[in-house]
């Protein structure tokens, strides 16, 4: 059976609102794994409820942690176990959540006891070996089936030491040892090797630690000491997702029309704020405040060459706009965004190509020109950020399709009824 297809109609108006959404998933996760590890009960407001957060939560609750969630309060409350996992043996699942995979491998290195970990089969393809690595360097004994999950891991708490970690690939495997350094015996030098990629993500890991109370000594994004210390409960407010809010501040810019989200300002946690300076520099008006964040569009954007790699969750909702500018867009240095949910490039790529648009796919990236958007029906490859992209064309094109909509549920399950508040 064909997956089921939502139709993206286009808008009769500019678009001139607010629009709220809801809490960040890069937060969210960071700081429900920290509370999991901290000593007694600490409460998240704000905290994100979708397919990733949810992974998290169960895998918590399967290694012996209390963890209650109100999805309609926002609110998870989470009664941590000090560094220790209740349970000696557990069979984890965590569907193509990234984060959930990466920072759960290097936290049950701390449990002491057999533990399994295993998600999706594109899962089973998304390269885990080089946390391993840095992992086996600070004695921990964990193993992948040629190099990507399932992963099997030995706990019998971390002893620590040095680790270089790869930064070529995903930074979440730095962001994974972070999280555990703490509660390492003799606390954890990590070096990280190579390039690394969307260093604001590690900045993000850097701040949610000191926040529950653990102090990081770091030199730039090359190195970085942790002592031995205790993660401590509190109450914990996460922002609004920058990378839920971006696509909305993309469809003003397409549209010419203006859209405001609140709670969430330029000092943000998150580097995905940072996407207005690309619509900036593309013609739109930004205005950055404390609060909030607003995009007015042009009346045609212009076209960009740009090095994404910091924000690269956004690259897919550049070139999705980018046909419409009037000069070609160039998107450069984000190779490792063929390792994600899906092959992003190509992906992307391909159904630009479906639409009609002049696009030529690098190695790390994509040249698209301007180019008059025909209807078709969009594939998905079960990736979330496609789907989102990709929808605000059929804010501008009459008979665009996003097959599989439900994929969003991955980081924004009511995306597209908040996209119908641009109709507002």
């Amino acid at each position: 059976m064909s997956a089921p297809v939502h139709y993206v109609a286009p808008l009769e108006h500019p678009p001139d609102c607010r629009v709220q959404v809801p809490g960040s998933k890069s937060l969210t996760n960071r700081a429900l794994l920290l509370a999991a590890l901290a000593a007694g009960p600490s409460v998240l407001e704000g905290a994100l409820a979708s397919d990733d957060t949810r992974y998290m939560a169960e895998a918590c609750r399967r290694l012996g942690i209390d963890v209650h969630e109100e999805p309609a309060a926002a609110r998870l409350h989470v009664d941590g176990g000090g560094g220790r996992w209740p349970a000696t043996a557990a069979d984890l699942y965590v569907g193509n959540a990234g984060t959930a995979m990466r920072f759960l491998v290097a936290a049950l290195c701390l449990g002491h006891g057999r533990y399994r970990i295993d998600g999706t089969p594109r899962m089973r393809q998304r390269p885990i070996q080089d946390l391993l690595d840095a992992l086996g360097q600070l004695g921990a004994q964990c193993a992948a089936t040629a190099g990507c999950p399932p992963v099997t891991v030995e706990g019998r708490g971390l002893p620590g030491g040095r680790a270089r970690v790869a930064g070529d690939k995903s930074s979440q495997f730095l962001s994974a040892v972070l999280q555990v350094a703490p509660y390492a015996h003799d606390g954890a030098e990590i070096e990280v090797v190579g390039r690394l990629v969307a260093p604001p993500y590690v900045d993000m890991t850097v701040a949610v630690m000191e926040a529950f109370g653990v102090r990081v000594q770091r030199d730039g994004h090359r190195r970085f000491t942790v002592r031995p210390q205790t993660y401590g409960a509190r109450a914990y407010r996460i922002e609004p997702d920058a990378s839920s809010a971006h696509y909305f501040l993309a469809a003003a810019a397409v549209t010419g029309g203006r859209v405001r989200i609140d709670g969430l300002g330029y000092a943000s946690l998150q580097g995905d704020v940072r996407f207005v300076d690309v619509l900036e520099q593309m013609g739109a008006t930004v205005v950055r405040g404390s609060d909030f964040l607003e995009v007015c569009g042009p009346a045609q954007l212009d076209g960009i060459d740009v090095d994404m790699n910091a924000i690269s969750d956004t690259a897919a909702t550049l070139a999705a706009i980018a046909p419409f500018a009037r000069r070609t867009v160039a998107i450069r240095n984000i190779a490792h965004v063929r390792l994600q949910e899906s092959d992003r490039l190509h992906a992307v790529a391909t159904e630009l190509r479906r639409l009609g648009v002049r696009v030529r796919e690098l190695s790390d990236g994509l040249v698209i020109e301007p180019s008059a958007v025909r209807p078709a029906v969009v594939d998905t490859y079960d990736d979330h950020r496609i789907a989102m992209s990709f929808a605000l064309i059929g804010l501008r094109v009459p008979g665009v399709g996003i097959r599989d909509p439900e994929c969003v549920a991955k980081t924004f399950p009511d995306f597209f009824t908040r996209l119908e508040a641009l109709r507002g």
